[in-house]
């Protein structure tokens, strides 16, 4: 069956309010104007208003969402206190419950990771941030890890494994439900990375992972960081990014 133009096409009806109503037929709209009960609005494209007013529905508020942390625990890994200061700021934003999480076995030497330590104790202590420290130093095991891997990338990837890993172990073991890491906030890393991994491991352990670009926040960073009188430091952790931050020519070096 063949269908006319006044069939498929629509006009647009407006009550005496002029508030727009679910659009008719052509021929219903010209019936309308015949009958007198309706005005001429426009020829092209056609569009008529009722005499009367029509009682519309008053239309549902939307209904916000909560707030994506509302009611939730996160363990969130910390590689260092400038890079926890947008992230703890931005997670407890979101209603998150934040407790921080200290392992960083790639920090080389001894001294540098004790001074990033102590300066995330210093700041944790004045957000009143929790914190779980991991004991001890586990150094060796890093660079054993990723001998024969030290390429920028290669190593780097074993290094997120590990410190991820650990955090979504002991997020298991302690109830939480979700882990996250301030490696997010660096444009420096590998972001889809750590995001894959810390996917894999937290589904391994039983726990979601909460990922967001948090580099929107580094310009903030920078502030609060200053603000707190954060030592900064110039590399990112292990002893081959502090050879290739000395040296360009370093990660053409690599074996």
């Amino acid at each position: 069956m063949m269908t006319t133009a006044g069939d498929s096409e629509r006009a647009t009806v407006l009550d005496a309010d002029g508030r727009r109503l679910s659009s008719t037929t052509i021929k219903k709209a010209r019936r309308l104007l015949a009958a007198g009960r309706a005005t001429l609005v426009s020829e092209s494209p056609l569009v008529i208003r009722l005499h009367y007013t029509v009682n519309l529905p008053p239309r549902p508020e939307p209904v916000a969402a909560p707030p994506v942390g509302e009611g939730r625990t996160i363990l969130l890994h910390v590689c260092c206190a400038p890079c926890g200061t947008y992230t703890v700021e931005r997670l407890r934003e979101l209603r998150f419950e934040v407790t921080g999480f200290w392992y960083n076995p790639n920090i080389h030497p001894w001294s540098e990771h004790e001074r990033r330590r102590e300066t995330l104790a210093r700041y944790a202590a004045e957000i009143d941030l929790p914190v779980i420290w991991s004991q001890g130093y586990e150094m060796r095991e890093f660079l054993r890890a990723v001998v024969g891997h030290e390429r920028f990338g290669e190593r780097c990837a074993i290094c997120y494994r590990m410190r991820l890993e650990r955090t979504a172990q002991v997020a298991a073991a302690q109830g939480f439900d979700a882990i996250t890491t301030t490696l997010l906030i660096s444009p420096h890393q590998n972001q889809n990375l750590i995001r894959r991994i810390g996917e894999e491991v937290a589904a391994l352990y039983g726990v979601d992972f909460y990922f967001e670009n948090f580099r929107r926040g580094w310009a903030r960073r920078g502030h609060l960081a200053r603000k707190h009188d954060l030592y900064q430091q110039r590399y990112c952790g292990c002893v081959y990014s502090e050879w290739e931050a000395g040296d360009p020519e370093a990660r053409k070096k690599a074996p």
